[in-house]
């Protein structure tokens, strides 16, 4: 499952994700309403019936907190191996290195939402040397303010 209030206009309650984990066949939730006490209770009610994927990037360890398994990540697309890092190291209980990972990300997330997922991206890889070219319409480029700070949030957060 995949609940994106903000994309969709519809949440996906708790009271929902439990009875769809009752399915064999659906086994997660990404979960990207942005509210953790919605996360806490779907971990509640579902238990270890529905795995629960952060959706937000700016949320992973807040998620993972609370039983979460990981994430689904734009972050992950220009910065695999520091998402993954962070991940892993709270999974495993390195909880002041993955607190630091999470908190260091904050600039360089914001920058990605700045504009509609996936302008900001697009550029994202178009600096680092992919050529992804310019959003398909209605999407349009993103602005060469947000250009600016993607660039700088990239370069502070050393991906570029």
């Amino acid at each position: 499952m995949y609940s994106v209030p903000s994309r969709t206009g519809v949440n996906v309650l708790p009271s929902t994700c439990l009875e769809l984990s009752k399915i064999p066949n659906i086994v997660a939730i990404k979960e990207a309403s942005g509210n953790l006490s919605q996360v806490a209770e779907i971990a509640s009610l579902c238990g270890d019936n529905l795995t629960i994927y952060s959706g937000n990037d700016d949320q992973i360890l807040p998620v993972l907190s609370l039983g979460g398994k990981g994430v689904i990540s734009v972050l992950s697309n220009i910065a695999p191996k520091k998402t993954s890092k962070m991940v892993h190291d709270f999974l495993e209980g390195h909880l002041e290195e993955a607190k630091k990972a999470q908190l260091e990300a904050i600039g360089l997330i914001k920058a990605l939402f700045s504009e509609v997922n996936p302008i900001p991206l697009k550029e994202a890889l178009n600096l680092l040397g992919y050529s992804f070219g310019i959003p398909r319409l209605p999407l349009t480029p993103l602005s060469k303010e947000n250009r600016s700070i993607l660039e700088q949030e990239m370069k502070k957060y050393g991906v570029l």
